[in-house]
């Protein structure tokens, strides 16, 4: 059985990644789309397991301590982490993996993991993210402002990642990170793989 591969997608706040994700996985359906550990509490309506793996801080450490995450940061005062249990066996199983995680935890990921694929899903313009944050109706002016900063900062890290798309359309960016996908299964090292075998 081939063996899946890892792909990390990441892209300022407000351009569409989980939009192009939800188009994406409706054309791939034998993805595993990971899902984080986190010391929060639960909002209304989330499930453990599916939202997220909710962690006492304590069981948090001891997983750190056992080298079970593939990157985890702290982030306004509760911890975020991939769990690398969860990717290893759906990858074992043949299944491609994606994880949507910011520049840093994917910059942590590559160095540990160099196979791993990385994606940057960036905004046709600044004046079209500002528009798509705009329109969530959810940040005030200020917060929009800062979130634009922090994009462009995002931006500047995107020459470390392997593959950059641009999210003009859902549909293209869908069609875009797809064609990646099959892409990558098509290198040589792995087809010859599969001949030897």
């Amino acid at each position: 059985m081939k063996k899946g591969k890892t792909f990390i997608i990441s892209g300022p706040s407000g351009v569409g990644k989980g939009s192009v994700l939800k188009v994406l996985l409706e054309r791939r359906k034998d993805v595993y789309v990971s899902v984080s550990a986190t010391t929060r509490q639960p909002r209304a309506g989330e499930e453990n397991g599916v939202h997220y793996h909710f962690l006492d801080v304590d069981t948090f450490h001891e997983w750190i301590a056992q080298d079970a995450f593939l990157e985890y940061a702290e982030y306004v005062g509760n911890f975020y982490g991939t769990p690398k249990r969860f990717v290893d066996e759906a990858m074992a199983e043949g299944r491609d993996v994606i994880l949507e995680i910011d520049v840093q935890g994917a910059l942590q990921i590559a160095q540990k993991r160099p196979e791993a694929i990385l994606i940057f899903i960036a905004p046709p313009s600044w004046s079209e993210l500002e528009r798509r944050l705009t329109a969530r109706g959810t940040d005030s002016t200020e917060k929009i402002q800062k979130r634009l900063l922090r994009a462009k900062v995002e931006c500047q890290t995107a020459s470390a990642y392997h593959y950059f798309v641009i999210n003009d359309t859902i549909e293209n960016a869908a069609g875009e990170l797809n064609a990646i996908m099959t892409a990558e299964h098509c290198r040589s090292m792995d087809r010859m793989e599969i001949i030897r075998d």
